[in-house]
């Protein structure tokens, strides 16, 4: 006897997996209006958003209640995320390696930017490089994997000082951490860096600190290492804490290092879209 096994799948049986279910893709775009808005919305708002006739939405919507991703306000009718979209959001937090995340980021920033890339993130003893990917064309820097970077003297330092949170263990260690950077500096200055972008006092570190908050990165020229110039902008999970921080850098006769250079704009960009992928949302 012949068996045939019936768990091959067929040419007609593959086709229908590579196009997709449209339905789904479609009743999705409900699901995704919801969670790019504050607050609940109103059938007609929601079916606006998502791009399809109220009746239509209405009927995915049923569904989605009856699967626990939706819910219902009884009193003002308003559709919200439910428990169901709550826990796959939790689960899929949970298994998301933040660092593993942007090392596979980093080839396609480096061919875009074509400068050394770095990934930081807060250790032990501050701002640590845990990751360095150099670029083919760019001279050496004298970095390692496991150097924790100067607060005020390095633009990833500067980065964590501006984005970590000011209150707590790790806000008390940021601010010894600057008190004793400043006596340093003011015994000896660094020669790579111009004399304004030292701050030599507390009034001058919240003014750069500010900056710094202002432009959404932080930014260093002829920094630690003379020569150098460099851009570090900061990750955020989905509670809005620092997760880590993207550094690019380069020989600053090449380096672009205008705030609204290349650079920074694909920096910028790549942590912004890696702040997304990780739960985080930017306040309107």
């Amino acid at each position: 006897m012949v068996k045939f096994n019936t768990d091959t799948p067929t040419p007609q049986d593959s086709e229908p997996q590579r196009a997709g279910i449209q339905s789904v893709e479609v009743g999705f775009e409900l699901l995704k209006a919801l969670s790019e808005v504050p607050g609940a919305l109103m059938l007609r708002d929601l079916a606006a958003a998502a791009g399809m006739s109220a009746a239509k939405a209405h009927r995915y919507l049923v569904s989605f209640q009856r699967l626990g991703l939706v819910v219902q306000d009884p009193v003002s009718t308003r559709y919200d995320l439910g428990p169901a979209a709550l826990r796959i959001g939790l689960a899929t937090l949970a298994r998301v390696d933040a660092v593993k995340l942007a090392r596979a980021r980093m080839p396609a920033l480096l061919q875009e930017t074509g400068h050394t890339l770095a990934i930081a993130v807060w250790g032990n003893q501050g701002p640590t490089m845990v990751h360095w990917e150099e670029a083919p064309q760019a001279a050496p820097v004298p970095l390692r994997l496991g150097d924790v970077m100067p607060l005020l003297t390095s633009a990833t330092g500067r980065c964590f000082a501006a984005f970590m949170p000011g209150d707590g263990r790790d806000g008390e260690r940021i601010r010894r951490m600057i008190d004793d950077e400043l006596a340093r500096l003011r015994r000896m200055p660094p020669t790579g860096l111009p004399l304004t972008d030292v701050p030599l006092d507390l009034p001058a570190v919240d003014a750069m600190l500010a900056e710094v908050r202002r432009q959404g990165m932080g930014r260093v020229v002829h920094g630690m290492v003379p020569g150098v110039g460099g851009f570090c902008a900061p990750v955020f999970d989905a509670q809005g804490r620092l997760a880590l921080a993207l550094v690019a850098l380069g020989s600053a006769a090449t380096f672009e290092t205008r705030w609204d250079g290349a650079p920074a704009t694909a920096l910028r960009a790549c942590a912004r879209q890696l702040s997304e992928d990780l739960g985080y949302r930017a306040p309107s």
